[in-house]
């Protein structure tokens, strides 16, 4: 599933919209790992979590896009990579699915909800996000999120 929605003038993104101060913790976390993430378009660079971070195999939370997308299902690379482009030129929803595939077999399903605001000004912008990594096994694979 790859999607991107251009944002509609007369519905804005809402700031916060990823606040997750109302949100029923307890039952996404029977069901899933979640983590929310930023990205700044001046520098480049996007800032998950530590979860998020581990599970992407990387050693440091902030990262470039391409070191990012590195461990998703090779044949997803090129479309999430166009999701992001497309978020940078245009303020918008997106949403995607993949499954991180590690050096040592393990297989993770991953989630990816955000969306893009500020444009306005050359080299400005920002996105925001979560990453959804659900707790169920995949078919022949090992799991990996199973943090409570």
């Amino acid at each position: 599933m790859f999607k991107i929605a251009r944002a509609n003038t007369a519905v804005p993104l809402t700031p916060g919209s990823f606040d997750d101060a109302n949100q029923n913790h307890e039952m996404l976390a029977q069901f899933s790992v979640s983590e929310a993430w930023t990205g700044d378009f001046s520098s480049g660079m996007l800032r998950l979590g530590e979860w998020s971070a581990m599970l992407h195999g990387l050693a440091a939370q902030e990262c470039g896009l391409l070191s990012l997308i590195r461990c998703y299902d090779a044949k997803d690379r090129s479309h999430i990579l166009e999701l992001f482009e497309q978020a940078a030129t245009l303020c918008s929803s997106f949403c995607f699915s993949t499954t991180i595939i590690m050096p040592n077999g393990f297989r993770q399903p991953l989630f990816c909800m955000g969306e893009s605001n500020g444009l306005e000004e050359k080299f400005s912008g920002s996105m925001v996000g979560v990453f959804v990594f659900p707790r169920f096994k995949l078919e022949g694979a090992k799991q990996i999120s199973s943090r409570r």
